[in-house]
């Protein structure tokens, strides 16, 4: 499996390509750096209407990027040659929203001709600028998934879509933090400033040793957790509507887009 030292300097497309060959199998976190990523989901045509909703309703966790046309696995805006049926590192298939055991890493034999997939903005973008900043980043220095948790704050219910809000975590020290906000509240479209900072009872989550999606990660004494909206938010609003089949990126398995990081940027 490439590793991150591998592709952290590669183009996309390296990217892409080492996860369409089965060499990439794990999270994309600091990989092809100052390219944005992605969050993916796909559902029949029937579904897409309301989940696009379900986004523009609640644009802070699910900034909708790019929408394909059904049956088109090219997401013709963020990366032409790109096939969304094969270049993820790993995909959650949802049967009635219920989560198959084991992750895919190609779904083009589940592939159909009324699927519509998803592409939704990322975290992970923003990660480069925290650390051009001096705002290092936990999960990247230790080689880990960022870690993900399942909040009590609930989403802006569209059509068939509802479900609570999913946060990603980094922690900073107290005189880190409003240059944390400042940097990344640049990226709008990737999540944006912070939805909480502090105390996690706030959000309903009660042990930071144990998130809900991703891997844990050191906290120091003398620094305080930051949340971010997740775009793993989507997966448990496609488990609540139970549509008859969806598909996912695995948590922090992202799909690398062509796009430059800087077209998001509003500074």
């Amino acid at each position: 499996m490439s590793t991150l030292h591998d592709l952290s300097q590669a183009l996309p497309r390296i990217v892409r390509d080492a996860a369409r060959e089965g060499r990439l199998t794990g999270p994309t976190a600091g990989m092809a750096r100052g390219y944005v990523q992605a969050n993916l989901v796909i559902l029949p045509a029937s579904d897409a209407h309301d989940f696009a909703e379900f986004c523009l309703s609640n644009d802070r966790p699910c900034p909708l990027l790019e929408q394909t046309a059904p049956g088109n696995p090219h997401p013709a805006r963020s990366a032409a040659n790109a096939d969304l049926r094969s270049d993820l590192p790993r995909y959650r298939v949802f049967d009635q929203g219920q989560a198959r055991t084991g992750e895919l890493t190609d779904i083009s034999a589940l592939w159909r001709e009324d699927f519509v997939a998803f592409l939704l903005g990322c975290s992970f973008t923003f990660e480069a600028a925290l650390e051009a900043a001096g705002l290092p980043v936990r999960h990247l220095q230790e080689n880990r998934n960022v870690p993900m948790f399942r909040t009590s704050v609930a989403c802006q219910p569209a059509g068939r879509f509802s479900g609570p809000l999913v946060v990603s975590m980094r922690p900073y020290r107290p005189d880190q933090i409003e240059q944390v906000v400042a940097v990344t509240a640049r990226y709008p479209t990737m999540h944006g400033a912070p939805v909480h900072i502090g105390d996690p009872r706030v959000l309903g989550i009660n042990d930071l040793s144990r998130p809900d999606f991703g891997d844990a990660v050191t906290i120091h004494e003398d620094e305080i957790p930051v949340f971010w909206a997740c775009g793993v938010t989507p997966q448990l609003a496609l488990a609540a509507a139970a549509p008859e089949i969806a598909i996912t990126h695995s948590p922090g398995c992202m799909f690398v887009t062509d796009w430059k990081e800087e077209m998001f940027c509003t500074a």
